[in-house]
């Protein structure tokens, strides 16, 4: 079981209390984060199709174009 996540946790432990409780606080800030997202966007699923109606239309009249991004050297 030595997924990313299983390596990202091994690293932690291998820190001080004190930066694996900031880790710790940042995940779990994270985590609360997105599931504030998730329930705002599940109460209001009409504004997120309207939106998505609205880039779709903005596509196929050609008014988007993708961004072209500068190489890295």
């Amino acid at each position: 079981m030595a997924n990313l996540f299983d390596k990202a946790i091994a690293a932690v432990r291998k820190l001080s209390d004190e930066e694996q409780n900031r880790i710790g606080a940042e995940i779990l800030d994270e985590l609360a984060d997105e599931a504030r997202w998730a329930e705002k966007l599940a109460r209001t699923p009409e504004v997120l199709d309207a939106l998505v109606a609205e880039a779709d239309e903005d596509i196929a009249a050609g008014r988007v174009y993708p961004l072209e991004f500068p190489k890295r050297p």
